[in-house]
């Protein structure tokens, strides 16, 4: 029989030797093609990258899922010239000649994300831009590459408006990459009702990412709503509402959230505990934070959870339990150290905290821009202006820190603490950039502290210069000058202030008492229990006067009678806390107040006596430092 090719005509009989070469090629691949897929799977990047001229001199070309794999291992083990080297050798054989046009597709959308991880978004653009085919992956790689970067979220959603244009739907992940460059609430309410409007408002992902937008922009209700109108939640989406919140202040938010996780039987974790540790620590709540102690032994290796608990016992006053954490835990970094050093100072105990600097320099890794901050603030509050001028002086050319704002604002607060207001006056003149409104700020409050009015009218006139609207200037000016009895320029900020329909920010205290927050703000008797308040209250003022306490009245910034005053100071936020804190203390356990003001001085005086008359630890946290009251002294020294 003759064979079937000698009964074809001739151009069938081309074409069939044709395919039976391609069969017999197909076949028996190219030996370079099993060599490079291993190594693009497995490794080395520099041999797989040295087989690439070898595959195009021999023109062969690898396969599309070979080339992505190459990409992706140059994304965890290469560098942008690695990726730019296969870009090349794609852009002479894969999108040559032939190509099916999604095989080139494929490759190109990891050449876009490859080049969006290495930071080369104007690369990306480029590759983008001359692609003659894009899909919905095409698109979404270059608009969360916009997302990510800094200064560039505009794009990212002009670029979701072209991609609707080019009629390519977005999908789950284009929404939640998008969501995150909404900068304003009237933009993310559009992307918002555009995700409904399509239905892909009821995605996991979608959804977390909506709340964590809410939350970005202070929304905490809409977020909430978006959070509350979920059928399913899985833990991904508790996080993120409960990171929200406690990334917001709202601890006590964060905390009943974290609550209701454990109750739908969620498990906590590493996400969930460190939101929830932040929380305790903005609120002081130790007893939650002890349980959350709990349930971080489970995972004793990780670094993170550890630093956060480590953070919410010094920023709860509890150095015993902090430093006993730190001396087990496994491994430091300068984080622990520097949360160590800085714990210690807010605490009072700038000497320990030097010590503990000490110690890291001998044993621990290389200090940081933190943890000088946290060395100075130790010496601004001990009155330690000689060892302050060193740490500063030095700490760029013993460990190559140069000075930043913050530690120049620290240097500020050591002399205007300390009353060297011209000294501080000079160093700001002599910084090495421009003072900022933190810094003039210092400067004021020092005034206020030194009682120097001139000056604190410059100061008070350089944060207007360069904040407005800032009325925490005029207050603590106007404050000043009533601490003089200049009633009149007193008098002139402050009708300048209700002018602008400023008011002052009263005084808020708040205690933990059974997990439940009890917030007492001054002059005000709104609690429950405010009857027995007052009634503690006076016998605590009965007590201290027998020790000798006589109010302070000079701390009420107001023209007056005495009793007036008196009365005034006897209902500040923090007395009313001390004694609801003493109605319902446990023998030996310390009381832990919160306060959002810094303590006056009538107070401080007023809660040192009653530390001693009631034999109990009063820990007060203001917005700057700690104060431990005990039989009758304060670990500040009465310098604050």
């Amino acid at each position: 029989m003759r064979s079937l090719f000698n009964r074809l005509p001739c151009k069938r009989l081309a074409a069939a030797r044709r395919s039976r070469r391609c069969l017999h090629s197909h076949s028996q691949p190219h030996p370079l093609l099993a060599t490079f897929s291993r190594l693009c799977d497995d490794g080395p990047l520099p041999a797989a990258l040295s087989l690439l001229p070898d595959l195009a001199a021999a023109g062969v070309r690898a396969d599309p899922i070979s080339l992505c794999r190459l990409i992706k291992l140059c994304v965890r083990h290469g560098t942008a010239n690695d990726g730019r080297l296969i870009h090349d050798h794609v852009s002479r054989t894969v999108n040559s000649g032939g190509e099916a046009p999604h095989t080139g597709l494929f490759v190109s959308n990891s050449l876009i994300s490859m080049y969006a991880k290495f930071g080369l978004l104007h690369d990306a653009l480029e590759l983008f831009g001359g692609m003659p085919h894009r899909n919905v992956v095409s698109w979404t790689t270059v608009v969360a590459a916009l997302a990510n970067a800094g200064g560039r979220k505009e794009e990212a959603l002009r670029f979701l408006v072209d991609m609707k244009r080019d009629d390519v739907a977005p999908n789950s992940y284009t929404y939640s990459s998008v969501l995150g460059a909404c900068g304003t609430p009237g933009v993310l309410a559009a992307v918002h009702a555009s995700i409904v409007k399509v239905g892909l408002d009821s995605d996991v992902f979608v959804r977390s990412s909506l709340i964590d937008a809410y939350m970005k922009l202070g929304d905490l209700d809409s977020g909430r709503g978006v959070f509350d109108e979920m059928v399913t939640r899985d833990l991904v989406v508790w996080n993120s509402i409960i990171a929200g919140f406690a990334q917001s202040g709202d601890g006590v938010g964060a905390v009943e959230l974290f609550m209701r996780m454990k109750e739908s039987g969620f498990p906590a974790n590493q996400g969930t505990l460190t939101s929830v540790l932040r929380a305790c620590t903005g609120m002081v709540m130790l007893d939650l934070g002890r349980q959350v102690h709990a349930h971080v032994l489970k995972y004793e290796r990780d670094l993170i959870l550890h630093n956060a608990l480590l953070d919410m016992y010094c920023k709860c006053g509890s150095l015993q339990e902090a430093d006993a954490l730190f001396s087990r835990m496994p491994r430091r970094d300068v984080i622990s150290w520097s949360t160590m050093v800085s714990g210690l100072a807010q605490n009072g105990r700038s000497a320990e905290a030097l010590k503990a600097f000490d110690l890291m320099q001998s044993e621990g890794p290389t200090p940081n821009r933190i943890t000088m901050v946290g060395v100075l603030f130790a010496c601004s509050h001990a009155g330690l202006v000689e060892d302050g001028w060193y740490y500063f002086r030095s700490m760029e050319k013993l460990f190559g820190i140069q000075p930043e704002r913050e530690h120049c604002n620290c240097m500020v607060d050591l002399l205007g603490r300390a009353g060297k207001l011209d000294e501080a006056v000079k160093f700001i003149s002599e910084m090495n950039f421009e003072p900022d409104s933190v810094i003039w700020r210092t400067l004021l409050g020092a005034c206020r502290m030194h009682k120097n009015a001139n000056l604190a009218a410059y100061a008070a006139r350089e944060i207007l210069k360069l904040e407005p609207e800032d009325q925490g200037a005029r207050i603590l000016l106007s404050n000043t000058y009533a601490d003089l009895r200049q009633w009149l320029d007193a008098e002139k900020s402050w009708k300048v202030m209700r002018n602008q329909g400023a008011k002052k920010e009263p005084g808020r205290s708040w205690i933990e008492l059974g997990k439940q927050v009890h917030v007492f703000i001054a002059g005000e008797l709104s609690h429950p229990c405010s009857a027995g308040i007052v009634q503690e209250l006076n016998r605590l003022i009965r007590r201290v006067t027998d020790l000798g306490y006589v109010p302070l009245t000079e701390f009420v910034l107001q023209d007056l009678e005495s009793e007036q005053k008196e009365d005034l100071l006897k209902y500040h936020s923090e007395k009313l806390a001390v004694a609801f804190a003493m109605m319902n203390s446990m023998k030996g356990k310390p009381v832990r107040i919160m306060k959002n003001l810094r303590i006056c001085g009538d107070c401080h005086s007023f809660v040192k006596l009653v530390s001693k008359s009631e034999g109990k630890v009063i820990i007060i946290r203001d917005p700057v430092r700690f104060h431990h009251f005990q039989d009758g002294v304060c670990s500040c020294g009465d310098y604050w």
